[in-house]
Formats: structure tokens, sequence, C-alpha cells
């Protein structure tokens, strides 16, 4: 197929924009069926079909969180499901001015030649699934890399540049098919590495990403990148602060993210749901040109509070959406730099 043309590139760029306009971020709900399991096994509820529909509807139907968020990353599964009373998930979230999107990965395997190194997989018969899910009404995708980090000699070159050409094909696919790509090169927390080894690591990744998405004609203006922040390693005895984390994060993109790149929606990666918001919100405070919108695009970090909260009783759905929209608020607020310790006990549910 040929190069993108204008037209094309301009709906991309139209649908990246809308879903991180004014610092409205994503919900990320593509958890699957397996991981789901262990979220429900945490609170006791069955992980069945029906269960996981009934959860992820009352996220979706919570009064106002279309205030910030601005897009919704489902499982293959839930893009085909619907509302109790029949709706399909895509045409509800669409009604919302939420874009549907959907994981179309397969998951991470043993990179051959690597130690210990990972690639992900997934491109096989990726462009009819592509046209499969844009019928269905999904208008973004998103495949994760998963980079593994040490401080000797991981991530390897081999590494980088497998999940970037994995990347960039899937990227390219996408955007024939008229769906925005998510970048995803998630350098893992894991480990008890600096936070200079992470740095140091995260410009190396994201150098090679945008080479590959370059050499594979991608259109940057329709990509959203959705990478982790600088930060130190769970096991690094020294933890770096939330303005370290900032600034550091800040510079990283400033070299290596091109302007045309609508916007950066950071994964959490294992953060606490406040020490998500409360290192977003620095991003955000931090002086010099950011030509991107800085937002958020979290799994965990906007969902463990509401999943405790419901406990698969319908007679909590009203608890569980409003801790639930309290959190997307909150990082809707650190997406524009405005959030404090006083708005998070303010506005608590």
């Amino acid at each position: 197929m040929a190069k993108l043309s204008k037209d094309q590139i301009a709906e991309l760029n139209k649908i990246a924009k809308s879903i991180v306009e004014g610092g409205r971020g994503l919900l990320a709900a593509d958890e699957s069926n397996g991981t789901c399991g262990k979220r429900f096994a945490d609170i006791g509820v069955e992980n069945t079909e029906e269960n996981r529909r009934t959860y992820r509807e009352y996220l979706f139907t919570t009064p106002e969180f279309e205030k910030y968020c601005g897009g919704v990353i489902l499982f293959e599964e839930t893009l085909f499901q619907k509302t109790a009373e029949g709706m399909p998930f895509a045409t509800l979230l669409a009604s919302k001015n939420v874009v549907p999107g959907i994981k179309v990965d397969t998951g991470p395997i043993e990179l051959a030649g690597a130690t210990d190194e990972k690639v992900t997989e997934g491109l096989d018969g990726l462009r009819e699934r592509f046209a499969e899910y844009h019928k269905a009404g999904a208008r973004f995708a998103k495949w994760r890399s998963v980079i593994e980090i040490d401080s000797k000699d991981r991530p390897s070159d081999l590494a980088i540049e497998a999940n970037a050409e994995a990347t960039a094909r899937y990227a390219a696919l996408a955007q024939e098919a008229g769906i925005v790509p998510i970048v995803e090169p998630e350098i893992l927390m894991d480990g008890d590495h600096s936070i200079e080894v992470c740095d140091a690591a995260s410009h190396r990744v994201l150098k090679v990403f945008f080479e590959k998405l370059a050499l594979h004609n991608v259109a940057l203006e329709g990509i959203l990148l959705k990478p982790n922040m600088v930060i130190s390693g769970k096991k690094c005895a020294t933890q770096a602060t939330s303005e370290e984390i900032a600034k550091l994060s800040v510079a990283c993109y400033q070299k290596q993210v091109p302007a045309e790149v609508p916007g950066i929606v950071f994964l959490s990666g294992g953060q606490g749901e406040v020490e998500a918001t409360e290192n977003l919100n620095a991003i955000n405070k931090v002086n010099g040109d950011k030509p991107w919108v800085l937002t958020f695009s979290y799994g965990r970090a906007l969902q463990q509070g509401a999943l405790r909260a419901w406990m698969g009783k319908e007679s909590n759905k009203a608890a569980m959406q409003d801790v639930f929209a309290h959190r997307a608020h909150m990082n809707w607020l650190a997406a524009n730099g405005n959030y404090t310790a006083e708005t998070e006990s303010k506005t608590a549910a």
C-alpha cells in the first residue's frame, strides 16, 4: 500500500488530539482474562465473562468520567461485548466522546539469541484483525513492548532493535487501517537500578524506536507515545523524588520525542495510585518547551481503589464509581499541573 495521504494523516491526527484534548487521559481496561482473574481473585470474585463485562460496564458508565478520560483501551473480548441493555461498549463510549481502543499484541515471548529478554508478538494476521476492529468501532490501538533493565547489559541492542522493528510494523499497519497506534516501549521498574540507569536506557530505547518508525513511514502526527517515566527501580535503595523523576523525564522526551507527536500518555508501571498522580503532576510543572500533551494511560493506578470498592457486588456500584471518578479527576488535574494534596483530600470519595 502507498504512503498515507494528507487526508489520512489529518484524520489520524484529529483522533489522537481528541483523546488527549485538555489533558484527558486513557483508561487502560485491556487486562487479559488471565490478568483480570488475578485481580478478581484478590477481592473474591469469580473470573467469568459476565463478571468481567459487568465490572467494565460500571467503569464505562461512571457519571462524567468522560471529562477526564478521552479514550479506553479494551481487550478484544470487551470490544465485542455489550451493556446489560444491549448497547455495544464501543457505541456507548463513542456516545460519550470517548474513543474506543484495542490491545492488539499477543504478549511478549523469550527473544531468541538474547539472555532473559523478550520480544512482543502479534503481527501475524494483524492487517485482517485491524479491519475487524475498525468495523467494530476501534479507532486506536495498543502494542506493548517489554524492555528489561539492569545495571550491566540489559537492555541489549538486540532487544531494543527487535522490539522497535515489531512496533514500527504494527504502527504502520494500524495507520493503514485508519487506527491511531499507541507506541509503548515499557522499561520495567523491576530491579534495583538507579534512576540514572533508567534515564540512560530510556534515551537509548526512544532513539531507536523513533528511527524505526521513520523507516516504516509512520506519521508521527497520528500516534500517541506511551512510555515509562524515568524512575528508580522498585528495589533501588535510593528512590528518586517526584521532582527528580519529572526533571529527567521531561529532559529525555525533549531530546528524543519529536514535536509532531500529539501526546505522551504515561504508563504507571507498578506505581501506586497517588504516587502516579503526584509524579504526573510534577512532570507537568517542569518549565521548558513541552510541545506534546503530557497525560496518563493508567490501568491499576486508575482502577485499584474502584475494584476494591466494588467487591463484585451490585450494591457497591455507586461507591465504586465514586472512587473511580475521583481517581480519574485527580489524574486530569495532574495532567494540567493543578493537582495538590488539598484537592486529593477535598474531593476524595
